[in-house]
């Protein structure tokens, strides 16, 4: 008999069924015992009316016939006839399984992740992560982005910065990769339009909800814009066609977290950073502390301007000071002080940063050295301009930071499968 898969039992309705999969919970009242069996596409209560050794958290193989319940969840249940223990549990689960939250600390979560990543509703955060990844594939190469894949072994820290982890490499020094950022920017001059989901490193010692030191970084790069608003435009266009489609395909993973798919307007709103933090210390009394662009505060509270000003989710804030951005980012023509760079908050958090590049050879070479940035190293990526590199802008968005606030989840952490942060190299 083939196997039938969960999702597939209502169509089959007074059939004797083949499931395989996973004893989630068994209730044994002495003359009945009723299993919930959970395989990849969901779960069914079984009716076993003889012995068996099987236990929770067991690999099972079950015969039976598919009959209404209304009382069982999802209207349906198999009254059993034969019963098979493939595989079975050695030492007690650490915790329940069949609750409907874990309720676990972020941190025993995660030292019991492979167990963890068994309950329904942590199955979910994945679920939906994995419609967000499939989504912005297809739309990507719908708008005519062409997929490229980049090296994360470099030999040299780029971009200026610091945060970079230091790996041996044979019998050299090299450095892991902080974004695909010179790549997409040569690939641009190749293919204009190019996108990335690839993993990225950042060395930066956070103890933060917002932070992971690997993440998976959705990036694109797209030639011969007019402008940075020709870049948040498309990714405005990009979010809104995913977004849809997952709001109506993920509704069970939504409803696990009691929250609906943030909707993005035609036109997210924009604002620039100076007229924000303004704003912030006026309307809500707080002022962002001087050493930073903006702080996590400032973002939270920026989320809530837009929601309350424009009834929207998202909020672009834009022209970041010079100061503060990479020696690529194309200052602004109005004031040199500041850049075409901008971010995009959802629900009060950055989630993309994006910016026009400077495409001009003389230009960017100017830019690096009143940054101090040497060149030593980049001279791949240099040389490229050079040749007649087009107007070009891109992002890179942390699909991570994306799942956490859609679902509202407490740590960046819990929508990572085996995340890697200051203290944690395992599992």
């Amino acid at each position: 008999m083939e196997r039938t898969l969960i999702k597939k039992i209502p169509e089959n309705e007074g059939k004797e069924i083949l499931i395989k999969g996973r004893a989630l919970n068994i209730r044994n009242l002495g003359n009945i015992i009723f299993l919930i069996v959970q395989d990849y596409t969901g779960t069914i209560q079984v009716v076993w009316e003889k012995e068996t050794d099987a236990k929770t958290g067991d690999a099972v193989v079950i015969e039976g016939i598919v009959r209404k319940e209304n009382r069982a969840k999802g209207g349906f249940e198999i009254g059993g006839k034969k019963l098979e223990v493939v595989s079975n549990i050695i030492e007690d689960l650490p915790f329940d399984l069949a609750k409907n939250d874990l309720n676990l600390t972020i941190s025993n979560l995660l030292d019991y992740r492979p167990l963890s990543l068994r309950h329904p509703k942590i199955q979910a955060i994945f679920k939906l992560y994995d419609m967000l990844l499939k989504g912005y594939e297809i739309v990507m190469r719908e708008e005519g982005f062409t997929e490229i894949k980049t090296p994360k072994i470099l030999g040299a820290a780029t971009e200026g910065g610091a945060n970079f982890f230091q790996i041996k490499y044979f019998d050299q020094k090299a450095y892991l990769a902080q974004s695909p950022q010179f790549y997409k920017q040569i690939m641009a001059g190749v293919f204009e339009r190019v996108f990335e989901i690839g993993a990225a490193f950042r060395a930066e010692p956070h103890f933060t909800t917002r932070h992971v030191n690997e993440y998976t970084s959705l990036d694109a790069e797209m030639a011969f814009i007019e402008n940075f608003y020709d870049v948040a435009k498309m990714l405005n266009k990009v979010l809104r066609k995913i977004f849809q489609n997952v709001g109506e395909e993920g509704k069970e993973y939504l409803n696990l977290y009691g929250v609906k798919m943030p909707e993005v307007p035609e036109e997210i709103p924009y604002v620039k950073l100076a007229e924000i933090k303004e704003i912030i210390k006026k309307k809500y009394k707080y002022s962002v502390p001087k050493n930073t662009d903006i702080d996590p505060e400032g973002e939270r509270l920026a989320g809530r301007y837009a929601k309350e000003e424009y009834n929207s989710d998202f909020i672009f804030i834009t022209h970041y000071p010079w100061k503060d951005k990479p020696f690529y980012t194309m200052p602004s023509s109005e004031n040199p002080e500041e850049t075409y760079g901008f971010d995009l908050l959802l629900k009060g958090m950055e989630i993309v940063t994006g910016s026009q590049r400077i495409h001009l050879y003389d230009k960017l070479i100017e830019n690096m050295k009143k940054k101090g940035v040497k060149p030593k190293g980049m001279e791949f990526y240099l040389d490229i301009f050079k040749y007649a590199m087009p107007p070009h802008g891109g992002w890179g968005m942390g699909s991570e930071r994306l799942v956490q606030q859609i679902l509202e989840l407490k740590s960046v952490k819990e929508a990572v499968l085996f995340p890697r942060d200051v203290k944690r190299l395992s599992p």
